[in-house]
């Protein structure tokens, strides 16, 4: 730890003692050089950008608090100028630790040219790494990672020649490799609530996730820390039903009441009440998309669903799945789930990706990777930026893009069946390549796990088999030498590839409905041989089981 902190509840520089309610100014006045900061957020969700705003502005005008580690899992931040993209100053970041790195650009570019250390770990050990630290662990031990670039010999999730500590140690335990995370003490954590009474107890009830606040907030008291929270407003004291209070006033310090345009629900909606539970707007009120090569690449996709799947949708070409199956009126026969911790109705896009439409229930997000990382997905589609001949995928630096990991590794390496979707190409360039500049996923690793992956476009899809990349559907009307071949730098495995279904071409509903219903109970039902059992994510669950195994 930096520097002892004193708990608000003593007072520091003039701040009233007898209060946890502060401004924004005076809780970040108590941030000291070289603090370990840590912030909640997952793009606009529960980012607290009134804090964080304070905070830009107190190094502006005196260059203090200098020299920081900046931790979040979920990169708060809208590709601009807000949330953590607002600190990506020379001289307040000394260090970064991150999951997600898309949506803060200014702070990429700090990593980057090496003017900071920085590291990139999976967003579901960010999430991980919470409690342990919470619990005083020295390590969180996980498989996630392992033969990707966040693997110790593969670069250990550094980014830049500058970042030497080793953060990840790879250890055998009962002969099997895994990973050792070593957890780091936490000076600050600045998270974000709906309401708080004077004594600091946080509702989170309009907010569209519930994140990792509680754990952050243990994590810090644990390492000596503090705890500010950023609200939309204060209840009277004894106002608040107990089974509201997601964070308990002993653990916080301050309490910032931020303006409604620094407190929006998502960076792009204020408030949506059916982000929330509030209200429950009927499922068909989603707009269609149109008929493009996202759609297509959306459609053929969302035919690889089976009735009951739990699924998570990865950000980006991903999306469109949610709005085929609003469209084809089989959202209700599978389970959509984010990583943010949402479970049910129909994850949403762009910025306010990380919220859900009449979510059925809202977990934290540390509780959703317990059920990545334990099998409790039965089905993921994530994008890719490159693939290579061995099926391995890049989707979290590839040029002079980072976007970083996020839940990509945990989910990809945790579900038994994925569909990685993508456009073939990009401005004409290749992205079937010889060989991925950083594994974000390892072929060899989901072959031996017997994982079933397809890796589908808007003109072809291919299947991992044992041998390599094979080509097992060309869509209509293409060539495989003219169309396909010429803008791959490799050779795939070539049998008899099919057509892909003519109905994901056309305009109109597909009925996807008809196609998961009539299904043989035979391919809906998952058998797990080695265990002598089906997966926990396709275990019949209700009264129509008999029917609905997936």
């Amino acid at each position: 730890m930096a520097a002892p902190h004193q708990s608000a509840f003593y007072g520091k520089g003039g701040i009233d003692k007898s209060t946890k309610i502060v401004s924004a100014a005076e809780a970040v006045a108590i941030i000291c050089p070289g603090d370990t900061v840590a912030f909640s957020g997952f793009v606009g969700i529960g980012t607290p950008e009134a804090v964080i705003c304070a905070l830009e502005k107190r190094f502006l005008e005196s260059g203090e608090p200098s020299n920081l580690t900046l931790v979040f899992a979920a990169a708060p931040g809208d590709g601009k100028d807000k949330g953590l993209n607002r600190l990506a100053h020379d001289g307040l970041v000394k260090r970064l630790i991150g999951g997600h790195y898309g949506l803060v650009p200014k702070l990429t570019q700090l990593a980057l040219s090496g003017k900071c250390e920085a590291y990139n770990l999976p967003l579901g050990v960010m999430s991980h790494l919470y409690p342990e630290i919470a619990r005083g662990k020295p390590w969180l031990i996980s498989k996630v990672g392992l033969r990707t670039f966040v693997d110790p010999r593969n670069g250990g999730g550094k980014l830049n020649s500058n970042t030497t500590d080793d953060l990840i140690v790879l250890r055998e335990i009962d002969g099997k490799p895994l990973l050792f995370y070593k957890t780091f003490p936490i000076d600050v954590a600045i998270l974000r609530g709906t309401r708080a009474d004077p004594s600091g107890n946080v509702t989170m009830e309009k907010e569209a996730a519930t994140l990792d606040n509680l754990q952050l907030a243990m994590a810090a008291k644990a390492s000596g820390g503090i705890v500010i929270v950023q609200v939309e407003g204060i209840a009277p004291a004894g106002s608040l039903n107990p089974r509201d209070v997601k964070i308990p006033g002993h653990l916080v310090d301050y309490v910032v009441v931020a303006a409604p345009e620094d407190h929006m629900q998502t960076y792009a909606t204020q408030y949506n009440g059916a982000f929330s539970g509030d209200s429950r707007p009927p499922p068909d009120s989603a707009a269609s998309m149109k008929l493009d090569e996202r759609k297509i690449i959306a459609r053929r996709s969302a035919f690889e669903l089976r009735m009951g799947d739990v699924v998570n949708l990865g950000i980006g070409m991903p999306e469109g799945i949610a709005a085929v199956a609003a469209e084809e009126k089989i959202i209700d026969l599978v389970k959509l789930t984010t990583e943010s911790g949402t479970i049910g109705g129909t994850p949403q896009s762009g910025l306010d990706f990380g919220a859900a439409i009449n979510p059925e229930s809202i977990i934290d997000q540390n509780q959703m990777f317990d059920l990545i990382d334990g099998g409790g997905l039965s089905f993921a589609c994530l994008g890719f930026a490159q693939v290579d001949a061995q099926g391995n995928v890049n989707v979290s630096q590839f040029g002079d893009k980072l976007a970083g990991a996020g839940g990509f590794i945990n989910i990809s390496q945790n579900t038994p069946r994925l569909v990685f979707c993508g456009k073939f190409t990009h401005d004409g360039q290749a992205k079937f390549i010889k060989e991925v500049e950083q594994i974000t996923f390892s072929g060899e690793y989901a072959r031996e796990a017997h994982q079933t992956v397809l890796y589908v476009t808007e003109c072809c899809v291919f299947k991992l088999t044992a041998e390599g990349l094979e080509l097992i559907e060309v869509a209509p009307g293409f060539d495989i030498e003219r169309d396909i071949l010429r803008y791959m730098k490799f050779l795939p495995i070539i049998r008899k590839p099919r057509e892909m279904a003519a109905e994901i071409f056309v305009d109109g509903p597909m009925n996807l409905h008809k196609l998961l219903t009539d299904r043989a109970l035979s391919e809906r039902m998952v058998f797990d041989a080695e265990r002598n059992t089906q997966p926990p994510a396709t275990r019949p669950t209700g009264p129509a089981s008999s029917i609905q195994r997936s």
